[in-house]
């Protein structure tokens, strides 16, 4: 007997705009760009078509980071409250699997550690855990938040070791919340 398993991989589309409300020149981008300025010399408004993208307020995926979904970003600048343009972004991938992460207290996984299966909308309410250093994500992409309640700044997780995020430019930085990225992509 022969079996074909068929996947279907949708493509993630956005695309970004010069000067806001969409206008001037543009860049299509459907993958990872480190550094959008070859592309265009400023980002002031961007339209996710499909799929989900992590921006950067620097190059190589450094800075500040904002999720966006499918919609349109007339003036995402305002509503993001970054003075700077949108230096690099990253395509989040599709994924349809269970999700686990530990959470640690200090950097290098030490400390308490808990492990997390779905959202925590406050570690300190759920945990009694005050700081978050690090890092293990076993399964699934997460987005951490700074402030509880899914607010402040936020970072984007992929599976892998994050032992500091004080040397990944986090230093001073609490994330206190932390949710799936699930179907919305």
């Amino acid at each position: 007997i022969i079996t074909t398993d068929i996947i279907i991989t949708t493509q993630k589309h956005i695309i970004f705009y010069e000067d806001r409300n969409f206008q001037g020149r543009h860049y299509e981008c459907m993958s990872d760009c480190a550094d959008m300025s070859s592309y265009l010399s400023r980002c002031h408004s961007c339209r996710v078509e499909s799929g989900c993208f992590m921006v950067y307020d620097r190059t190589n995926y450094m800075g500040n980071q904002y999720f966006m979904r499918r919609g349109e970003y007339a003036d995402y600048m305002s509503m993001m409250g970054w003075s700077g343009g949108i230096r690099s972004c990253r395509m989040i991938p599709s994924y349809r699997g269970s999700y686990r992460m530990r959470i640690y207290e200090r950097e290098n996984f030490g400390g308490q550690m808990y492990e997390m299966m779905d959202d925590c909308d406050s570690i300190m309410d759920r945990y009694r855990m005050s700081d978050c250093m690090s890092c293990h994500v076993m399964d699934g992409h997460w987005l951490m938040y700074e402030q509880p309640h899914y607010r402040g700044r936020m970072m984007y997780m992929r599976p892998g070791e994050y032992r500091s995020f004080r040397e990944m430019g986090y230093g001073g930085t609490r994330f206190m919340s932390m949710r799936r990225i699930m179907d919305m992509c």
